[in-house]
């Protein structure tokens, strides 16, 4: 099987492997797996039932249901943290730039695959610490690394004043996911967050970054 790409006003042709392909549709299958049952519950033998696999051919792409898991994470996660890193590997001004990365991190709460996914890493940690480090490192610790990068950098051009760019990047990610982070862990059912109710949020959000951290102060940019 093949997948096309876009490149160069081109299209070119990426073959996929048979064992590629399957290993991407059990981790699929997993993930509902997961969602339906909770980490827990989960085991190999039930996803290679709902996968139509056998339990071997499950256990020969994925060594364990940790690595099941994390696999099913990172796909979810994939396009968001893709789109995160593109932002902050640019050198576009910092109101742009923290307004689409805000947007991203919200947006990314409100979906409920990935609140319900984190409920089941929040839940699966006090018995396994090793899978919430590896989330960790995969989405929210990278995330606050490439921000982190990001600041240091602005800082070099003079567009971020912050003495630390760790602990501004922290700042950041805090103002954004504040509000929302408790709600759609506890709560989610009440979650009543409007696209218009996100931007307000993320607006505001940045506004407050930038009084303390922009040259410009919060009217030094695109922030609303």
């Amino acid at each position: 099987m093949s997948s096309e790409t876009p490149g160069s006003g081109k299209r070119s042709r990426v073959r996929v492997s048979r064992g590629e392909e399957r290993r991407g549709e059990i981790a699929e299958v997993a993930e509902r797996v997961f969602l339906k049952h909770g980490f827990a519950e989960t085991t190999m033998r039930l996803v290679a039932v709902e996968a139509g696999a056998s339990t071997e051919t499950v256990y020969r792409h994925f060594g364990s249901k940790d690595e099941m898991f994390i696999e099913v994470v990172g796909n979810r996660t994939q396009e968001l943290r893709q789109r995160i890193e593109t932002d902050l590997e640019s050198t576009g001004p910092l109101p742009t730039v923290l307004e689409s990365v805000g947007m991203s991190l919200f947006g990314a709460m409100v979906m409920p695959e990935v609140s319900a996914l984190g409920c089941i890493i929040v839940g699966e940690v006090p018995r396994n610490p090793a899978l919430g480090e590896a989330f960790y490192a995969m989405a929210p610790g990278r995330t606050l690394a490439k921000l982190t990068s990001y600041l240091t950098d602005a800082r070099a051009r003079g567009d971020f004043i912050g003495d630390d760019p760790q602990l501004a990047a922290n700042m950041f990610i805090g103002l954004i996911m504040g509000k929302i982070l408790p709600v759609r862990l506890f709560i989610p059912h009440l979650d009543d967050s409007s696209p218009e109710q996100i931007e307000r949020h993320v607006g505001e959000a940045v506004r407050i970054f930038l009084s303390v951290y922009h040259r410009g102060g919060a009217g030094g940019g695109g922030a609303k």
